[in-house]
């Protein structure tokens, strides 16, 4: 089961997330809060796999609590293994700055909230198992404008010290904007290949999802607009 916990500053919009969430089957609601700080404070409590996160909330907001939960883990994890839990953003606004600034903070997806039903529960799916998601309807002008904002001439000295030079070169691939199996059309080989050389790269530079491996190749350099 894929334990999510909801955050929004309206009961009825959460009551709508459990009911559609809990409906799929394999996902279980394992709480709610109403602002960032309880959200923060939740998740350390009951250790949720993936975070459904609202933006704008009184007492608090999605952007701050997601950059403070990277530091929420769960103790009982073996050495190395601990990880926060991944958060979806769920909003009306899909205003850049929001977009751009829950990225940078560390979420690992964006949706809007006029999405369709089974896009949420793809997302928190998605989430769960590693590979992130940004609404298609934004995702093109945040990647851009990342990069935008991000771009260095040079990659940082060292920062991908620890990528074998096939692992660069996909991770390179995954940010233009390639899926996996584009990717291994254009190198010549098997899906699984690249997702294997793609696994090892998030282990060494520490991300744990397809988006957050993006953020990472632009801000150090290793993808160009």
């Amino acid at each position: 089961m894929i334990r999510t916990l909801l955050v929004d500053d309206q009961a009825v919009v959460r009551a709508g997330y459990r009911v559609l969430l809990e409906d799929a089957g394999d996902i279980e609601v394992v709480g709610e809060a109403s602002n960032g700080p309880a959200a923060v404070r939740e998740a350390a409590r009951l250790r949720p796999d993936v975070v459904c996160m609202d933006v704008r909330m009184p007492g608090g907001d999605g952007i701050a609590a997601t950059r403070q939960l990277r530091t929420v883990a769960d103790p009982a994890a073996p050495v190395g293994g601990a990880s926060a839990p991944a958060v979806l953003v769920v909003t009306t606004f899909d205003l850049d700055d929001y977009v751009f600034g829950a990225l940078e903070a560390g979420a690992s997806g964006f949706l809007l909230k006029d999405c369709e039903p089974e896009e949420l529960v793809t997302a928190v799916r998605r989430l769960a198992a590693g590979e992130g998601m940004v609404d298609q309807a934004v995702t093109r002008r945040v990647i851009t404008e990342f990069a935008r904002r991000t771009r260095r001439a040079a990659p940082e000295p060292g920062a991908a010290a620890a990528l074998t030079e096939r692992e660069t070169e996909i991770v390179r691939l995954l940010a233009s904007g390639m899926s996996n199996a584009e990717i291994a059309r254009e190198l010549f080989v098997e899906t699984s290949t690249v997702k294997s050389h793609l696994g090892r790269a998030m282990t060494k530079i520490g991300t744990r999802d397809r988006v957050q491996t993006v953020v990472w190749a632009y801000r150090h350099g290793l993808a160009e607009l």
